[in-house]
């Protein structure tokens, strides 16, 4: 299986340097070329279950399938990731395998990971050792082997050449770009289709996201989309299932 790549930055996907980042509110990572957090400001790791996790009907899915392929948009910090493997964790069986593949534009330093993630000691065990397995220069295809029934692949560079290079077969993704007001091209219609190509029928997406044109995008390249409540008082979230 190939791997993609994932945009966190307002810049086009073309550009190759790495924006400076900055921490603010409480020592958060923030990118002022997005003029955006990198996670949410309420509790980052708490709108991972609701959003991603549950949006994607996980972790009940696991229970019926033994190998699951995840795709993100947005690595970012790992926060996402992360929560995502100490989900699966007390669930992994003998032979069984959940494979976390990212697309990322701007990967982070081991020690910026470090910080951000920090914050929650309910991922301590998952930080440490995402950190002490992650190159020091991160770049092409990082591929990680974290346990005997975890894989992490991080794909750098531009997400839609990412995401048409890897093969099909994706039962869930994570649409984590920063803010579509922001970074449309993270949302962008030929990138939508192009992910729903690779996605199995009957596989699912979940995003933070409620903007109008992320909604007709997803519509128009194959998925049914439905509308939820959004994490810490924003008002809506979406998720769907390829039709």
């Amino acid at each position: 299986m190939t791997d993609p790549v994932s945009d966190r930055t307002q810049a086009s996907e073309t550009n190759a340097a790495s924006p400076e980042l900055e921490w603010r509110d409480g020592d958060m990572p923030y990118s002022p070329a997005f003029g955006d957090h990198f996670y949410c400001q309420t509790d980052g790791r708490l709108e991972c279950g609701h959003v991603f996790l549950a949006g994607n009907g996980l972790p009940a899915r696991w229970e019926q399938q033994r190998h699951f392929l995840i795709g993100e948009l947005g690595f970012g910090t790992g926060l996402n990731f992360c929560e995502t493997w100490r989900r699966w964790r007390p669930q992994a069986t003998p032979g069984s395998e959940l494979h976390f593949m990212s697309f990322e534009l701007y990967p982070m330093r081991a020690e910026e990971i470090d910080r951000a993630l920090s914050h929650w000691p309910e991922i301590d065990g998952e930080r440490q050792a995402l950190v002490a397995a992650w190159p020091a220069d991160p770049q092409g295809v990082v591929s990680l082997r974290l346990d005997a029934h975890t894989r992490l692949t991080v794909v750098c560079g531009p997400a839609l050449e990412g995401v048409r290079k890897a093969q099909p077969g994706f039962d869930a993704w994570y649409l984590d770009g920063f803010a579509p007001s922001r970074n449309a091209d993270m949302w962008s219609l030929e990138l939508m289709q192009t992910l729903c190509d690779k996605t199995v029928a009957n596989g699912t997406f979940a995003t933070y996201a409620a903007a109008g044109f992320v909604r007709r995008n997803l519509q128009a390249a194959g998925f049914a989309v439905e509308r939820r409540q959004g994490f810490a008082g924003k008002r809506e979230m979406l998720c769907g299932v390829k039709a």
